[in-house]
């Protein structure tokens, strides 16, 4: 596993450990049209021939990677746990039924995104651990080269308790790089700039509140659009876990750290602190690699192309440990 810690081993075990994570799961689609959707890769007549079988294959495997996170490091699925790149209710709910996840206690906390492709992003929560205070979805507004909308996910903000301590999450999926790198970084400027106006807006009512911004951000820790946020007081415990060996996702033999999760300084404050971030790590256990060939140690995906490989997703997951006295 990489990781980034800040504190010692003695220190974890004088408290409650409990792990929250974010987790693309590349394309989970049930395999009913949807006309609102462009969804018609993902049916049972398109050339990727997806069909019931490998839906249930999928979220059979995707349920124990969720089960999994983090739990060889505090015995203890995710307490909470952000999700890209979900269809609808109806595959999260598919997803917390597999025998993975069905006695965990997991809701959901989902909205319907104006995405084109209709993937959503969502957060399940343990119900016995944390509780919903409120939620809404920020819509992030993008236009393209011609002026006209330019529809994207949602930002998910979810407001609750964790053991009776209050935090803010947000989940988020941010434009892609599809048309390159460079052309479309002011795409995720934007989206970044409409976090941050949330967390103002949060802080407003809150000094105090503690923030966590997860998401595909489809950006580096060392991109502008991080940055951006980092320099406005959140920290970033995961700057360090990308190398030229590991990330979240590989893309012609390179890796990425799209995938992240950014917290508010008050997680690390050592003196009088009940709720403390402890160490961020990516979720990359041999059963979630591709095992040979030249991808060999990249994520398992489900597809490579139009080409069916049974896999999880093309994105590793990542997680953050907090301890709570």
């Amino acid at each position: 596993m990489s990781n980034a810690s800040v504190l010692n081993n003695s220190e974890k075990n004088k408290k409650s450990q409990y792990s929250i994570a974010f987790y693309n799961m590349e394309n989970l689609f049930d395999t009913v049209d949807d006309p609102d959707k462009l969804d018609n890769d993902f049916l049972p007549n398109a050339d990727r021939r997806w069909n019931e079988k490998r839906f249930k294959n999928k979220v059979k495997k995707l349920g124990k990677v969720v089960n999994n996170i983090g739990y060889q490091d505090i015995h203890h699925s995710p307490v909470i746990i952000g999700l890209a790149e979900v269809e609808n209710l109806e595959v999260l709910k598919a997803l917390t039924a597999t025998k993975f996840l069905k006695d965990k206690g997991y809701d959901i906390v989902h909205y319907e995104s104006p995405d084109e492709r209709g993937i959503d992003n969502a957060l399940l929560y343990r119900k016995d651990y944390f509780t919903v205070i409120s939620s809404k979805a920020h819509t992030l507004y993008l236009t393209d080269d011609k002026g006209e909308r330019d529809y994207t996910r949602d930002i998910l903000y979810v407001h609750g308790t964790l053991e009776k301590e209050e935090i803010h999450i947000l989940v988020n999926h941010w434009p892609s790089r599809r048309r390159g790198a460079e052309e479309t970084a002011f795409r995720r400027m934007a989206a970044a700039k409409r976090n941050q106006e949330i967390v103002d807006e949060i802080l407003e009512k809150d000094p105090e509140a503690r923030v966590i911004i997860m998401g595909d951000f489809n950006d580096d820790p060392h991109s502008e659009s991080i940055k951006e946020l980092t320099s406005k007081g959140l920290y970033n415990p995961m700057e360090l876990l990308l190398t030229k060996y590991a990330g979240t996702l590989n893309f012609r033999g390179e890796w990425n750290l799209f995938d992240q999760i950014l917290i508010s300084y008050n997680f690390l404050q050592q003196h009088g602190n009940s709720f403390r971030f402890l160490e961020a790590k990516i979720h990359n256990p041999l059963e979630v690699q591709e095992y040979k060939g030249r991808s060999k140690g990249h994520p398992f995906r489900t597809y490579k192309g139009r080409k069916y490989l049974g896999g999880f997703s093309d994105h590793f997951p990542v997680y953050s440990i907090f301890t709570i006295e």
